[in-house]
């Protein structure tokens, strides 16, 4: 059965039953992917996923149910169900659903068709074979993979919400692995885009050139440096860090932002901006999983905090408005609060400028352990790291094994120059990553 005749069933239903406060919420996602090692198709997989999920208000308490089945038995258990689990629950918490009747900001990004099995395959083989053309360093072990995706968002509401979005993207994960015949070393670069202008030579390149810059790397030496985080180290901090931004978070105690708004908590030079329409996202969004319209909204703005995210639970508890980042996991999951796209502003220097501000430091373009390494709650960090130094404002000798260490709200301080070199980095759903490179005064290093 297809969503719109399930939706009918399931407004019947719940009609029938005499409740006037209830939601469907559907999410269907799927994806054809192709990978390639040793110049061969490795796997191909192509998979379907998703299901509904009917929320209700009885009493003032919110049930739940959910269900990959969609039929016709189904649509009338689900109703059923939910109305069942309202009645036995005792939180005395307020609940909320979305409002219709509101406008929606237009998406910005290019429609594009996702490619048959045949020209997927045979566009994975080619970016592997660029790969090899890099560079005479690249060896086996280095691969490819293509994912084509789309995604299906779909909520509707007794009080008169009526929504559709679907997302199509095509993403390259090139993979390269280098020897010199002393040492090995990897590293990746991710490309978004319709099929047909992939760059598969550029993207090859780019993971080549990062995977041979640090062989033959030494470790940094102790100590108290300037650090410049390229795009894809700070990308990885945000995305460690993200949640303090959330007021369901705040609310919890796991973040030291809660009634902070106002305040400077960033150096100058920093602006942190939520974008659902970032012009280089593959997957803007017009709405929130509670369908509260979305907007490009600044987090920080020249070091002030301008707002935690809310959904609309949060931001009742909190009396404030929703920012429209209500986020669902998956479609069974409860709603919570997460960015769309986080990134940082772009500065006004290039990143060879910036170098030449930092002098003499350490140059980061690669961090591990970035779950295990990083305490959101503290904000404090201790990561391994890869990159360069930075000797007479150039990038001179690859150093790695050292761990860099600090606090994220002190690093926010700390930021003294931003670079004009943006990139855009995602991580999955549901929030996607972008930023220049960053100089922060003084952090602490541990290497040799």
């Amino acid at each position: 059965m297809k969503y719109n005749e399930f939706k009918q069933l399931v407004i019947a239903e719940a009609q029938r039953l005499g409740l006037s406060d209830y939601e469907l919420y559907y999410s269907e996602s799927s994806s054809t992917s192709a990978s390639v090692f040793q110049h061969a198709i490795k796997d191909f997989d192509s998979s379907v996923g998703g299901g509904v999920s009917f929320r209700c208000l009885k009493d003032g308490h919110m049930g739940y149910a959910s269900t990959e089945d969609l039929s016709a038995e189904e649509a009338a258990r689900i109703v059923r169900a939910a109305l069942d689990n309202a009645a036995v629950l005792e939180t005395d918490e307020q609940e909320f659903l979305g409002e219709g009747g509101k406008s929606y900001q237009p998406i910005t990004q290019k429609e594009i068709t996702l490619p048959s099995a045949e020209a997927l395959t045979k566009k994975a083989l080619e970016a592997q074979e660029a790969l090899y053309a890099a560079d005479p360093l690249v060896i086996d072990g280095s691969a490819t993979e293509l994912v084509a995706m789309q995604s299906t968002l779909a909520i509707a509401n007794s009080r008169g919400l009526d929504l559709f979005h679907e997302n199509k993207a095509v993403v390259l994960f090139s993979a390269a692995v280098v020897s010199d015949g002393k040492e090995l070393n990897d590293s990746y670069e991710i490309a978004f885009g319709a099929l047909e202008e992939l760059d598969l030579e550029k993207t090859a390149r780019t993971a080549v050139s990062d995977a041979k810059n640090q062989l033959g790397a030494d470790v940094a030496p102790t100590g108290a440096y300037p650090v410049v985080f390229a795009p894809k180290a700070m990308t990885g901090l945000l995305q460690a860090f993200s949640g303090v931004f959330s007021a369901e978070n705040a609310r919890k105690g796991l973040s030291r932002l809660k009634d902070r708004e106002g305040e400077r908590i960033a150096a100058e030079v920093f602006t942190l901006i939520d974008d659902p329409f970032y012009a280089e996202s593959p997957a803007q969004m017009p709405f929130d999983a509670e369908g509260t319209p979305s907007f490009t909204k600044a987090v920080i703005e020249q070091g002030e905090f301008k707002t935690l995210l809310h959904n609309l639970k949060s931001a009742a508890a909190m009396g404030k408005q929703s920012t429209g980042n209500a986020s669902k996991g998956s479609y069974s999951a409860p709603v919570g609060v997460s960015p769309f796209t986080l990134r940082v502003a772009p500065g006004t220097m290039s990143e060879e400028e910036l170098l030449q501000k930092a002098g003499n430091g350490v140059y980061i373009d690669f961090l591990g352990g970035l779950h295990a390494g990083a305490d959101p709650i503290s904000g404090d960090f201790s990561l391994q790291s890869g990159g360069f130094m930075i000797e007479n404002g150039k990038k001179t000798r690859a150093v790695k094994s050292f761990t860099v260490a600090g606090n994220f709200y002190e690093l926010l301080q700390g930021v003294t120059a931003v670079a004009d070199n943006v990139k855009f980095i995602s991580f999955g759903s549901p929030t996607a990553f972008a930023s220049p490179s960053v100089l922060v005064e003084g952090l602490s290093l541990a290497g040799k």
